[in-house]
């Protein structure tokens, strides 16, 4: 890992491999780029692959922010022009594809083309989240209860990664664990559930959501790739069959039924294809 000093903080990250478009990898909670070390060697003989650990996560600082949605562009946003990288092939799964989706709509022109996977495309409803999470995700967002389930019994490294992904290897499991062993270290995998635009709200995030989508629309000439997992996870086919109607320039593929949430712990052999198939085209 390396690690480069951004704002008031560190971020660690992967840097392999040379040419092409920059390839970045972006992670979800609560994972770090330690997902992406099967993705990276497929993709690195033939352009260069950065992951970074968000921050607050993996082996980057945690400074004594709120850990929002906001904050987190904002420093993917610093690391990024910290390392002078111009234009960018995005992928992203859960968290890590809303922040690809994000910085690409802010950023116009500088994104080549993008690859998401089990990601929020746009706000929900309740009614739309995976039934199997409402309870939990219920629970996360209420005050105190969240708090003793992601804080004090560490739920999400302990008890949700498994959960959707049952096939992680222990030493795989310690590497995601090693950054949180206390209940303060954990404040951002609190704070994740917390920013799910549900209902509308919370509002500010929803806004970023919908800006996202209107870009996606409005966007042909840069190709998208929605790489589908199970259909119990975020992307439902009814999510599939809005995409395939609000999204310009998208192509669908999937990585199989059996691929979980944290799609490059089960599928890292068909991410790279698709991506390395991707950055083709562009080529």
């Amino acid at each position: 890992m390396r690690t480069i000093d951004v704002l008031d903080t560190h971020i660690a990250y992967v840097d392999e491999g040379t040419g092409g478009p920059a390839v970045v990898l972006l992670h979800g909670n609560p994972t770090s780029s330690h997902i992406w070390r099967n993705v990276v060697p497929l993709l690195s003989g033939s352009a260069r692959v950065l992951a970074p650990d968000l921050v607050g996560m993996g082996a980057s600082g945690k400074p004594d922010i709120g850990y929002r949605f906001a904050d987190h562009a904002e420093y993917l946003d610093a690391w990024i022009e910290a390392l002078g990288l111009g234009e960018l092939v995005l992928v992203g799964y859960d968290w890590g594809g809303s922040l690809a989706l994000d910085w690409a709509a802010r950023h116009p022109g500088r994104a080549r083309g993008v690859a998401v996977m089990e990601t929020f495309l746009r706000p929900m409803t309740w009614a739309e989240y995976p039934a199997g999470a409402v309870a939990f995700f219920r629970r996360l967002r209420t005050p105190g209860e969240g708090e003793q389930m992601a804080l004090e019994e560490n739920w999400f490294i302990e008890n949700a990664v498994r959960a959707t992904n049952g096939g992680i290897a222990d030493a795989d499991m310690d590497v995601y664990r090693r950054p949180y062993p206390t209940p303060a270290s954990r404040r951002p995998l609190l704070q994740w559930p917390r920013e799910i635009p549900l209902d509308g709200e919370p509002a500010d995030v929803a806004e970023r959501f919908e800006a996202y989508g209107e870009w996606m629309a409005s966007t042909p000439e840069v190709p998208k790739l929605l790489l589908t997992a199970s259909p119990q996870g975020l992307v439902s086919p009814a999510m599939i069959d809005w995409s395939r109607e609000h999204i310009a320039g998208l192509e669908v593929a999937s990585l199989g039924e059996e691929v979980g949430h944290h799609a490059p712990e089960d599928a890292p052999k068909a991410i790279g294809e698709a991506v390395a198939g991707l950055l083709e085209r562009l080529a």
